[in-house]
């Protein structure tokens, strides 16, 4: 019985949970933001890149 009353208040388990889902959260907010910004990131790398060029 001492076992079993032991896991229940024991509460790492539950500490880990929250902080792969906040983990989890910040990944696809990362994910979507790269997503949305890629093109103008892009573009602007490439507008770098032609002005570098030596004619």
């Amino acid at each position: 019985m001492t076992i079993f009353s032991r896991f229940l208040k024991d509460e790492s388990g539950a500490t880990a949970i929250e902080y792969s889902l906040i983990a989890a959260l910040m990944a696809s907010a990362v994910i979507i933001g790269m997503q949305t910004l890629t093109p103008q990131i892009t573009t602007a790398f490439t507008n770098i890149g032609n002005k570098m060029t030596v004619p």
